[in-house]
């Protein structure tokens, strides 16, 4: 039997919803950067969930039905205002509260192809309306309700501040969302494949997906390069940091991926964006802080930034708090998580592999009184 650790490089299933194919990203087929520059999250999920472009009713139809989901019942709002708010981080809560929306689903356990996809369509909706309540709740606020008429980035920026966001803000956190989506069989949607593999319910296998993707090695990547962003506080202080990471063998997050090895297509996208918000806000330091790392970790190590490098300072930028990263990423990525899901309940078997044992042999039992 031979093994591979981490699964490295063993493909586990056939899939139709997105591919990593010689460093190019698709989502059923579109490439990424193609729909980063052209579509809607809307778009986007309608894509992963129904493996083309809605037609403009479709879309019209299909935004509709995600606005009008989108609220969220008030048990789970006061459930959150129980938690003990100083030491709960955000994933945790978000975790909870998607576990919680099943109690209050009657149809939970149904396993019917239309009842599932009702499913998918009000975990979508209400996923980044359980995000920002539970910020606002944090800080003493009350929640901000939905409103029907603001498309998906537009109502996550309004919710969480409590005013309708401008153009630019709407516009790039749109393209976050895209780029976000979905990414293949990373470790979040292999967890939610797995979950529902055994025939568990929808929202068992998002609240699995949620719990891998809280790691620092997964999700919580851009919030750590965030920390470290705060930590180096000027250009100047970085080459000195980041000398010293490398002189103690640290690792520098947000840099490499065991999938990409020609750089992850996504990065050029948030560095652009990173650039232009910074400039905006007059905070230029956190993009010309990236750059200069980036200039290091991939001249001297030849490691390329990936997702998460800058969406740390797009979405610092936005006004959004650090430990609310991984929540958003979430936000966005439940839409490749419910199509592999959808996907995995097509044609299901249940995915059991096997392990190497290393440990012991033939040991016999031993009476406790002559251990």
């Amino acid at each position: 039997m031979s093994t591979t650790r981490g699964l490295e490089g063993i493909v586990a299933t056939t899939s139709s919803v997105s591919s990593i194919i010689e460093s190019v990203l698709t989502y059923q087929g579109y490439d990424i950067d193609d729909l980063a520059d052209n579509a809607s999250f809307e778009e986007v999920i309608y894509l992963l969930w129904n493996g083309r472009l809605p037609k403009e009713d479709e879309l019209r139809s299909f935004t509709q039905e995600l606005a009008d989901h989108a609220e969220i019942p008030q048990a789970i709002i006061d459930q959150m205002k129980s938690y003990p708010i100083n030491e709960v981080h955000p994933m945790a809560a978000l975790r909870t509260a998607i576990s919680s929306l099943a109690l209050f689903d009657e149809s939970a356990d149904v396993m019917e192809e239309e009842a599932n996809r009702l499913k998918a369509l009000k975990i979508q909706a209400q996923i980044p309306t359980i995000v920002t309540a539970f910020s606002r709740v944090r800080e003493g606020k009350e929640p901000v309700a939905p409103r029907k008429d603001l498309g998906f980035a537009a109502n996550f920026l309004y919710m969480l501040n409590g005013e309708e966001p401008d153009e630019i803000a709407v516009n790039a956190f749109n393209k976050a969302l895209v780029l976000h989506a979905d990414h293949e069989l990373n470790a979040s949607t292999f967890t939610a494949r797995v979950c529902v593999a055994t025939l568990s319910d929808v929202y068992s296998g998002i609240t699995a997906a949620i719990g891998a993707l809280k790691g620092p090695l997964h999700g919580g990547a851009n919030e750590a390069v965030m920390s470290m962003l705060m930590e180096i506080g000027q250009v100047e202080n970085v080459e000195p940091y980041i000398r010293k990471a490398f002189d103690n063998k640290e690792k520098i997050m947000g840099f490499g991926h065991r999938v990409y090895k020609n750089g992850d297509p996504r990065a050029k996208h948030l560095r652009e964006m990173s650039k232009r918000l910074t400039g905006i806000t007059g905070e230029s330091k956190w993009y010309d802080m990236s750059i200069k790392i980036e200039d290091m970790v991939t001249g001297e190590k030849g490691l390329l930034p990936n997702v998460d490098f800058y969406s740390a300072s797009v979405y610092h930028s936005l006004g959004i708090k650090h430990d609310l990263f991984t929540p958003i990423f979430a936000v966005s990525r439940a839409s490749g998580w419910l199509a592999h899901i959808l996907e995995q309940y097509s044609d299901n078997r249940l995915i059991r592999p096997r392990a190497e044992y290393v440990g012991p042999a033939k040991q016999t039992y031993i009476p406790i009184e002559q251990r």
